[in-house]
């Protein structure tokens, strides 16, 4: 029965854990850019866009189409920044459970 309530005890602390681990993913920022930096994006952690900046000589509507696949890849360069601090994150939570690989918690 010992077992049992170490095993509870253990669980409600990893949660807690994962409950801050969450939060911090919340508060982290990355950013992501493309065309040499004339589009950035920011991303939390947890993927939620924050901001978009534009270099103003990207601004013509004959270029319209251009920035919009720079917006795009800006993006994904900035979630995989995201998706790899968030895994970071949780690999230090995570060490010495036998989670299956390729298993996300978040």
């Amino acid at each position: 029965m010992r077992d049992l309530m170490g095993m509870m005890a253990k669980a409600k602390e990893l949660q807690q854990k994962m409950q801050d681990a969450q939060a911090e993913l919340e508060r982290i920022e990355v950013e992501g850019a493309s065309g040499g930096g004339a589009v950035r994006v920011t991303l939390s952690a947890r993927g939620d866009l924050r901001g978009v900046k534009i270099d103003p000589s990207l601004l013509k509507p004959e270029e319209a189409e251009i920035l919009e696949d720079l917006l795009v890849a800006a993006h994904a360069d900035a979630r995989g920044k995201a998706e790899a601090a968030a895994q970071e994150k949780m690999q230090g939570l995570t060490a010495g459970l036998p989670i299956p690989p390729g298993m996300k918690l978040f």
